[in-house]
């Protein structure tokens, strides 16, 4: 934020008094700018300092800000830094971090470090750098050995190719130690890169390869080394591999089993598989005869699913040879796909994953996540919801559950093989669109068996019949006055807000009574109770996959944002962070772990599907999912929808063989009239035809004094029912000319 023209003059240390002239006082603005842009960059860092250190929070701010402003370059302003005292600036930053000033100084504290520690890592990773410390690894005096090895073990990955080059292709054994020995400290950030190259280069540099692997202390070696010991015909390169192997304390499983269970550490993302936490890029590993070993540069966002895929169809093409692919394996990928397709930033041109639509000219796209989704079938579909449900992963049960609906059988609805139910489970999953997406499904695939859980679908088909829109948060503080304010805050997005409660079990009738909860806010609570909340919203039925804001105060905010910042479902804020950033914070964070709320449009869409579903399980008399114990509900639904979609509940009700379903269209079709009328009538012929006449006298006297009274066609209508019904001749006779005089 650049600084006013009585900013400049404070911050230069100026006290001219304000002039009443015009021409005086823009003089004295261009004498304080310029003052201010002679101040180095060195004494800007200095000032910083002197202000967060005398607590003058605002004018560390702008001091800070200023330094920002002149546009540094990270190398820039890490030499900035290391031209002074390295140890004072960090705590300064540390102390700028905790400042209690509505998180302005934090923020601009946070930028300051970002680019002093971005700084060195990008001197560190220059190649020409890299190049410098490997040469100093042979000639530099014990200083610059230490100093040369520090920095590429900093550089990590980026520097690997370059000490491999060293080891397997120089003359000087020594100068090849070192460079193994700069490996073997790296620790797992060397792994992938010569894990990448094994396979592909000479036998004699394979040996060297595994040796290093099996002395960096880590088992993400164990499917590369496996997978060589298995393949290789050089008994020099399998004795090797297995000496690694031992040295790592075995495998256990082959080189696919192994693969499969390290692209599981990839899909969780993990902490151990993630090189470099924090930065927007990671490395993708390649290696060619004529290139070498060589990094592609990918978003943070969609490299862990990049590696697993990889690491997966290894393992694919192993299992296929030893017998045929393993559902699970396929449906780790299935998952991982749809996770890159979820995760892709807007236009991102995926280098592991071109798609049509997001490619480079000339580079060949692949199909999408739903093309395998539903072409894996759905035995693998279901493995994918059983993942989905377990992790408390929304997107991912949504589309595991439309390539079900697309692919599932009636035999295929109990289990899908994997020994459990998960479109069952899915019919309890806290979260209606995956409830009533599973509903479908399982209509869809006609089941004709019953099975656990069978006894929802109905129930839950009809229910999405009549909509479900209303959002219910539930709010956990001991503080009224906390409560009231995120009340009002949250009542202004759009959500019923559950009453008060100082935890989550404080609120468990309130819970139980609420169609949903489709958010938890945990306000102002220390770090303890925040965890703790987080623990138990987990364990709930209703809200285990509910997304959970914790608005904290300053001191909590920073442990609990690093805590909390790879998952999703949660969101950290500082209360002082203003209502407007809050209700952003909310929608976003609705939005992204539930796919926000159901709206009119969405609602009537799922109504029309619901309706649909119910039709054709009427129609085919479905054993196991029986209409009729949908009476009640939909009886309800003809009394609260309109136009096409009353037609269609109508319909249904005309289906089921009770006399309280022909009954409530007859009352429906009284109220109404004109072309509403009509086809409210024609429901009833067609219920009176399937099951005969269960109207009631009431009923069948309006009847005739419609079709006696009513305009044409709602008088045809009746005409028609009265045929159907197949009433005594007594009753037609009033509509024919003279038929009153007759019965008088």
């Amino acid at each position: 934020m650049p600084l006013t023209a009585v900013g400049l003059l404070a911050f230069a240390g100026l006290t001219t008094p304000v002039l009443a002239q015009d021409s005086a006082d823009d003089a004295k603005k261009v004498d304080a700018k310029s003052d201010a842009l002679k101040t180095t960059n060195e004494q800007l860092l200095d000032d910083f300092a002197h202000y967060v250190l005398t607590a003058n929070n605002e004018m560390a701010y702008s001091v800070g800000e200023q330094l920002l402003s002149r546009n540094l370059t990270n190398i820039q302003m890490m030499e900035l830094v290391e031209s002074g005292d390295v140890k004072r600036f960090e705590s300064v930053v540390q102390r700028a971090m905790r400042a209690q000033d509505g998180g302005k100084l934090q923020a601009t504290a946070g930028k300051l470090l970002k680019a002093y520690e971005t700084g060195k890592l990008e001197l560190a990773r220059n190649p020409d750098v890299i190049a410098a410390n490997i040469k100093a690894l042979k000639d530099g005096q014990a200083r610059a050995k230490l100093l040369a090895r520090q920095g590429l073990v900093r550089a990590g990955e980026y520097a690997v190719p370059q000490l491999l080059a060293t080891l397997v292709q120089g003359n000087d054994p020594q100068h090849a130690m070192e460079a193994q020995s700069v490996m073997i400290d790296m620790g797992r950030q060397a792994i992938m890169p010569l894990a990448t190259a094994l396979p592909s280069v000479p036998d004699a540099q394979k040996e060297k390869i595994a040796r290093v692997l099996g002395l960096i202390p880590y088992k993400q070696s164990l499917p590369f080394l496996a997978d060589q010991l298995a393949s290789s015909g050089n008994p020099s390169v399998r004795a090797e591999c297995q000496r690694a192997i031992d040295r790592l304390g075995g495998a256990q499983g082959d080189a696919a089993v192994l693969y499969r269970s390290l692209a599981e550490a990839y899909y969780g993302e993990k902490s151990e598989v993630t090189s470099f936490p924090g930065e927007t890029h990671q490395l993708l590993w390649n290696y060619t005869p004529n290139v070498g070993l060589f990094a592609t540069a990918i978003q943070t966002p969609v490299f862990h699913e990049a590696v697993a895929m990889s690491l997966l169809e290894r393992s694919m093409m192993l299992e296929q040879a030893n017998g045929g692919v393993s559902p699970d394996t396929l449906a780790l990928w299935v998952a991982s796909n749809y996770s890159r397709e979820f995760d892709t930033p807007q236009g991102y041109v995926n280098p592991a994953y071109p798609v049509e639509g997001a490619a480079a000219e000339g580079q060949k796209t692949r199909r999408s996540a739903d093309y395998f989704g539903v072409a894996s079938g759905p035995n693998v579909a279901q493995r994918v919801l059983a993942r989905a449900i377990s992790d408390h992963d929304t997107p991912l049960a949504r589309r595991s559950l439309a390539a079900v609906e697309k692919t599932a059988g009636g035999r295929s609805v109990l289990d899908g093989g994997t020994g459990r139910a998960p479109l069952a489970s899915a019919l309890t999953y806290p979260n209606r669109r995956v409830q009533a997406d599973a509903a479908l499904a399982i209509a869809a695939a006609q089941p004709m068996a019953p099975f656990t859980g069978s006894e929802r679908v109905v129930p839950t088909l009809a229910g999405t019949v009549r909509g479900a829109t209303d959002l219910y948060a539930a709010v956990v503080t001991s503080s009224v006055e906390r409560y009231q304010s995120m009340r009002g805050l949250l009542e202004k997005s759009g959500f019923k807000v559950l009453p008060q409660g100082a935890q989550l079990a404080d609120l468990e009738g309130a819970i139980a009574e609420s169609p949903a909860v489709d958010l938890v806010v945990g306000a102002s609570l220390s770090a303890e109770k925040g965890g703790q909340l987080i623990m138990d919203s987990r364990a709930g039925v209703k809200t285990a996959a509910t997304p959970i804001l914790l608005a904290s105060s300053q001191d909590v905010y920073i442990d609990q944002s690093y805590r909390y910042a790879s998952d999703s479902t949660i969101a950290v804020r500082p209360i002082g962070a203003g209502d407007s950033a809050m209700q952003e914070t909310v929608k976003n964070l609705v939005q992204e772990a539930s796919g926000g709320p159901i709206t009119k449009d969405e609602a009537s869409a799922y109504a029309a599907r619901s309706l649909g579903a119910l039709r054709d399980l009427a129609v085919s008399n479905n054993p196991v999912l029986r209409v009729s114990e949908a009476a009640s509900s939909l009886i309800t639904a003809l009394g609260e929808t309109s136009g096409s979609t009353r037609m269609e509940v109508a319909d249904v009700l005309a289906r089921i063989p009770q006399d309280r379903c022909q009954r409530s269209i007859m009352d429906a079709a009284l109220a109404a009239e004109g072309t509403d009328r009509v086809a409210l009538l024609g429901a009833v012929s067609d219920s009176a035809k399937r099951f005969g006449s269960f109207l009631d006298e009431r009923q069948v006297t309006r009847l005739v004094e419609i079709a006696k009274t009513a305009p044409e066609s709602e008088a045809t209508a009746a005409a028609s029912l009265m045929g159907a019904l197949n009433l005594p001749n007594g009753q037609i006779l009033p509509l024919i000319p003279g038929g009153e005089v007759a019965q008088r």
